[in-house]
């Protein structure tokens, strides 16, 4: 839909947001009107360069070409029948995401945080079944981030910040450890503790990505005390960290792990996949989603896999980043530069984050600020040399004005 389709003017549209939606997100004074490749453009046809994908969606790139014409086709034939028929693109997308991962079994669900539900649910029946009715106790990290609904709300390892101030009481069950701290976890797990759930790279939480031993070591931990390993790979998953998942850049294997974001290409998707192991745990009318597995989602969602598969894009995404995360340790006033592929943070010695962010976008460069000190940028993974380059100018003069 096109502004002047509506009647209305940039300024009514938005008078009509603040009148009728609840204002949970501080939005970019910018009406997306269309967008290809790496740029949004807006009712005018101004072009911003995108360093943030929709939040690390549109990994192929801003409204893909097979990708849409994917949607196109698929809405054709059926935009929705539930998990009652076989719907062919779901079986079809499920294959291609087992065999390409090397995961057993998938459920289809509509969001990142609905795959982090199912899995925290899978791992606690799979406990209470194996141990016991008092197991089913699972270790988090502090400062991650694994959705918003109850269960991964209270999963996540932010108490006192505002995605659970005056929600209380969390959903019991969980405890908090230090990320990258092996010990921190051992001393965290008791007698009724079935897993320990983590991010490779936790994005919300400033973008600090987990180091290949912290990670083994969970791994021999949950083998050695018999728990499940749960990855949170909703952001980093599909190329976004250099391979085709996260976990396969740290040779560490999860029993289970959700997906969600870049899966889709655009459209709301999400899955916990798992192994045989864990998988067992999940019998018929234990969980269920009206519309995990729609058509015309699952159909979006093969398109973009494949994209991202056949084009090679995580080598690009680990090429990519290493020459801009270079690139921005000679930024001003820069504290440290984080990352790993295309998720990328830069940490300043002042808290001004947010101007940087708000300058970026009066140049016209997309970026998100996750502190009042850190910027967080996850581009498409099509994103070259070029545009790291105009990326840059941009954010060394945009941090230049906000100091």
């Amino acid at each position: 839909m096109k502004l002047k389709d509506t009647g209305l003017t940039k300024e009514q549209l938005i008078q009509d947001a603040n009148t009728y939606m609840m204002e949970l997100a501080a939005r970019f004074d910018l009406v997306a009107e269309t967008s290809k490749g790496m740029n949004i453009f807006d009712e005018n046809g101004e072009e911003y360069l995108d360093f943030y994908a929709g939040i690390a969606v549109n990994s192929a790139g801003n409204s893909n070409e097979k990708v849409v014409e994917a949607i196109i086709e698929q809405a054709k034939d059926t935009l929705h029948v539930s998990n009652y028929p076989y719907s062919i693109p779901m079986v079809v997308l499920a294959k291609l995401i087992c065999e390409s991962i090397g995961m057993d079994k998938i459920f289809f669900q509509n969001s990142g945080t609905e795959a982090n539900e199912a899995m925290i649910k899978m791992a606690r029946k799979w406990g209470i079944e194996k141990y016991g009715e008092e197991h089913y106790h699972i270790v988090t990290a502090k400062q991650s981030f694994h959705g918003r609904s109850y269960g991964a709300m209270s999963a996540t390892g932010q108490p006192d910040n505002g995605c659970q101030l005056n929600l209380k009481p969390m959903l019991p069950g969980f405890t908090y450890a230090d990320f990258n701290d092996l010990d921190s976890f051992k001393s965290a797990c008791t007698k009724d503790t079935v897993a320990i759930m983590v991010e490779p790279v936790q994005g919300e939480g400033g973008v600090y990505p987990a180091t290949k031993e912290f990670l083994q070591g969970l791994r021999e931990l949950c083998d050695e005390r018999d728990m499940l390993l749960l990855f949170d790979e909703v952001q980093t998953g599909w190329g976004r960290l250099g391979t085709l998942m996260g976990y396969m850049s740290y040779d560490v294997k999860p029993d289970a792990l959700s997906m969600a974001k870049a899966m889709g290409g655009g459209l709301p998707i999400g899955a916990v996949c798992a192994n045989e192991r864990a998988n067992q745990a999940f019998t018929p009318g234990c969980h269920g989603s009206t519309f995990g597995g729609n058509p015309v989602c699952c159909a979006a969602a093969i398109a973009e896999i494949k994209e991202i598969i056949e084009r090679d894009l995580p080598a690009n995404a680990a090429k990519m980043g290493e020459y801009f995360m270079e690139l921005c340790k000679s930024l001003p006033g820069v504290k440290e530069v984080r990352g790993k592929g295309l998720l990328m943070g830069v940490e300043y010695e002042q808290p001004i984050a947010m101007e940087v962010k708000h300058q970026c976008f009066d140049h016209k460069l997309l970026i998100t600020a996750v502190s009042g000190n850190i910027i967080r940028m996850v581009p498409p993974l099509i994103v070259t040399k070029e545009d790291c380059d105009k990326a840059f100018a941009i954010l060394k003069e945009a941090t230049e004005a906000a100091m």
